[in-house]
C-alpha cells in the first residue's frame, strides 16, 4: 500500500540553470510554458528570478512567470518555481564566457545536489554549462558526471547518452585522445559493462539488454595489424561479462558498425573514447539528445548538447533535448521504483517490464 502511494505522489523536478549567458533559460522556460507538465510534476528551479525576468523580456515572453519560493518544500505542485541561489543584480552578457556566469552555474548545481541529498528533490534535470569558467577551488571536473560521482562517493558510473534509437556509453569520458591507450583496461571495460548492464534492466526496464563494444583500433585491430588491444584487453573483458550473464558482444570496428545500422540490433553501445561514441550520436541526434549518468544512486540527466552561445537570446534554441531530459529523469524514477519493488520480494512474479521511456 505504501509502494503504491509512492507512485502515485507527484515527482519533484529540480532544475539547474547553467551558464546564465547561453540559451538554458530559453529552453527551460520554452519546456515548462507546457502546462501538461505542471499536471505531472512539481518543478523548481534553482537560478535567479532577475535572470529569469531578464531572459523572459528579451525573447519577448509575456506569457509566463515562475513562482519564487525560498525552499524548495515550499514549492506550488502546480506552477513553476524558482529558488534563488542569488539574491544580487547579475550583468548578463549574452553569448560570452564570464567568471559571474560559472559562478552562478556552481551555485545552482550546489543547491540542487545539496536538497537531492536531502530528499527535498526526486529527480535533478541539469542545463549546460561552460566547462572552464565554472573551474574554482570548489569545482574541479571537467564536467557534471564527474561532479555528481564524487558528491555521491561512486566510483563506477557512466556517461550514457540517449535517444529514440540508440544508447551508447563510453569506457574512458572526458579524457585526452592520447591518454586512451594506457587507461583502457580489461577489468575498468568490465567494469563499465556491469553499470550500463545494470541500468539497463533498472532504470529503463529491459530484462535481458544486449550490449555492443566497439573497437579501439581501425578495422577492430586487423587480427593485430592495427593494433593488439582486441585481442589482449577488450576480447578478454566480454568473455568475462558474458560468463557473468551480461550479453555483451564485439569488438566491432565503429565505422562499418553504425554505417550498415548494426547499432539498431542493441540496446546500448559502449565506446572506448568519447568522440567515438559522441560522433554518431550528435549526428544522429543533435537537438534531441539526452545525457544521464547511469550508476549513481540518484537520477541525473541533461539535454546532450552545450550552452549554444551563438544562439543565446535570439529566441531560436529548440528545447526538445531538454524536455526530453526531463521526461527521461521522470520515466527512470518510475522504472527504479517498479524494478526495486519486483526484486524486493523474490516470491512476487514480476509483471510485463514497461516500455523503454522517452525519449
Amino acid at each position: 500500500m505504501e509502494q503504491s502511494a509512492e507512485k502515485e505522489r507527484r515527482i519533484r523536478v529540480g532544475i539547474t540553470h547553467g551558464d546564465v549567458n547561453g540559451i538554458s533559460y530559453e529552453i527551460i522556460i520554452k519546456t515548462l510554458q507546457d502546462q501538461r507538465l505542471m499536471e505531472l510534476y512539481t518543478i523548481v528551479v534553482y537560478g535567479s528570478s532577475k535572470v529569469a525576468s531578464y531572459h523572459r523580456k528579451t525573447l519577448n515572453i509575456n506569457d509566463f512567470n515562475f513562482n519564487l519560493v525560498r525552499r524548495a518544500d515550499q514549492a506550488h505542485p502546480r506552477r513553476p518555481n524558482i529558488v534563488n541561489v542569488h539574491d544580487e543584480e547579475i550583468k548578463i552578457d549574452l553569448g560570452k564566457s564570464t567568471p559571474v556566469a560559472g559562478e552562478l552555474s556552481f551555485l545552482s548545481l550546489e543547491a540542487a545536489v545539496n536538497d537531492l541529498q536531502k530528499d527535498l528533490i526526486d529527480v535533478v534535470v541539469t542545463a549546460p554549462i561552460n566547462k572552464k569558467n565554472i573551474q574554482s577551488p570548489d569545482f574541479t571536473f571537467p564536467g557534471h558526471t564527474e561532479y555528481f560521482a564524487r558528491k555521491f562517493n561512486v566510483d563506477d558510473y557512466l556517461m550514457l547518452m540517449i535517444n529514440n534509437v540508440l544508447r551508447i556509453g563510453v569506457v574512458t569520458g572526458h579524457v585526452p585522445l592520447g591518454k586512451v591507450p594506457e587507461l583502457l583496461t580489461e577489468d575498468l571495460i568490465l567494469r563499465k559493462l556491469q553499470v550500463l548492464n545494470h541500468s539497463l534492466m533498472r532504470d529503463f526496464g529491459i530484462q535481458k539488454p544486449k550490449i555492443a563494444l566497439l573497437s579501439l583500433n581501425p578495422h577492430a585491430g586487423d587480427d593485430g595489424l592495427l593494433g593488439l588491444e582486441e585481442k589482449t584487453i577488450i576480447q578478454p573483458a566480454i568473455e568475462k561479462a558474458y560468463a557473468g550473464n551480461i550479453l555483451a558482444f564485439g569488438p566491432y570496428p565503429s565505422d562499418g558498425f553504425f554505417g550498415s545500422s548494426n547499432f539498431k540490433q542493441f540496446d546500448a553501445i559502449l565506446a572506448m573514447y568519447h568522440d567515438q561514441g559522441m560522433v554518431p550520436f550528435k549526428l544522429m541526434s543533435f537537438e534531441e539528445g539526452v545525457n544521464f549518468t547511469a550508476g549513481l544512486p540518484v537520477i541525473r540527466t541533461s539535454p546532450a548538447h552545450g550552452t549554444a552561445y551563438d544562439l543565446a537570446g535570439k529566441g531560436v534554441a529548440s528545447p526538445e533535448a531538454f524536455r526530453n531530459a526531463l521526461y527521461l529523469a521522470c520515466d527512470i524514477f518510475m522504472n527504479r521504483l517498479e524494478y526495486d519493488e519486483l526484486h524486493a520480494n523474490p516470491l512476487k512474479t514480476p509483471g510485463v517490464q514497461p516500455e523503454n521511456p522517452r525519449p
